[in-house]
């Protein structure tokens, strides 16, 4: 095999190589325009060696170069450096943001069945104070007025329902 083409497609190799590289160290486009760089180097000796190569060479960086960075862009969010960028939740953060949310939907839960007194007129949508925390819910029924006592009928992370007691 000729040491031209050896070379070449070597400078090929590092190219996809340093693009690849790009996608997961924080060079901020240095590994990417070295890829550039050593793809038309291939791409030139490839052309020097024979015509036939240089045009396989030509039309591989032109094909494959966008879709291999395409592809690297989709799997960039996942690296801890796209994350970091990003500014997406590290994978304890969002262990963490589970278990919060766990507890306040059992708080939300442990609610069904308590009694609170409405400190808002209820057109459906008022005020409650149950024991001392107050609550922006739901009346099932129509309107209720302050003053009244509600009883909770049904709690989510998203609502509570209420009617009168």
């Amino acid at each position: 095999m000729d040491p031209q083409l050896v070379w070449a497609l070597g400078f090929f190799a590092l190219a996809f190589l340093l693009l690849a590289l790009e996608v997961f160290l924080p060079t901020a486009g240095i590994l990417a325009i070295s890829s550039a760089v050593s793809a038309i180097v291939a791409v030139v000796m490839l052309y020097r060696f024979d015509v036939m190569w240089g045009n396989i060479g030509l039309l591989s960086v032109l094909v494959l170069a966008p879709a291999a960075a395409g592809f690297m862009l989709k799997i960039w969010p996942h690296t801890p450096m796209g994350r970091r960028i990003i500014g997406a939740p590290t994978e304890e953060e969002v262990e963490k943001a589970r278990g919060a949310e766990e507890e306040e939907r059992r708080a939300r839960l442990a609610l069904i069945g308590k009694q609170g007194k409405v400190l808002q007129d209820l057109r459906p949508v008022g005020v409650v104070e149950i024991e001392g925390t107050r609550y922006e819910v739901l009346s099932e029924t129509t309107y209720v007025p302050v003053g009244e006592m509600v009883r909770v009928t049904h709690a989510d992370l998203m609502q509570i329902k209420v009617r009168r007691a």
